[in-house]
């Protein structure tokens, strides 16, 4: 197995989908995780072409949120729309990383992406309230693989 399939078990994978769903539940934003072994371009610019390919750039309100993580190399991007990076506070992407870095650092990458899953829905869920008349769910919520 590559390490992308032995980063996560069944189990763990299911418990970042569950907050994804949790995250959304209260917002028209959208979040995804992208998890790949390797990456030969600079991380961030990985990540925003994963962003246009995952087609998160087509949200109504342009407020999706990606994690990418690139296990073998040791690195990972949480990247927004210029919706949510619009309203924001400056310090939140840092934040945000800062406390998933912090999680990994200790072995628990399950945990620090959830943490960052919901952080990101916090946040979306301030700027941009579910509206149960117009909202509906633009992306799905499963980790992409490359």
């Amino acid at each position: 197995m590559s390490k992308v399939e032995d980063f996560l078990s069944v189990e763990e994978e299911q418990e970042i989908v569950a907050a994804i769903r949790t995250a959304e539940r209260n917002t028209s934003g959208e979040i995804r995780v992208h998890i790949e072994k390797h990456t030969d371009a600079n991380t961030f610019d990985r990540a925003l072409e994963v962003f246009h390919l995952l087609k998160m750039d087509n949200t109504k309100l342009r407020n999706g949120v990606l994690i990418y993580v690139a296990v073998a190399d040791k690195t990972f991007v949480i990247c927004g729309d210029e919706g949510i990076n619009n309203v924001v506070p400056t310090d939140f992407w840092n934040t945000t990383r800062d406390a998933m870095k912090n999680q990994f650092r200790q072995g628990n990458f399950t945990k620090g992406m959830i943490e960052g899953v919901l952080q990101a829905g916090l946040e979306l869920q301030k700027h941009f309230p579910w509206d149960a008349d117009t909202d509906v769910d633009e992306l799905p919520n499963e980790i992409s693989r490359g």
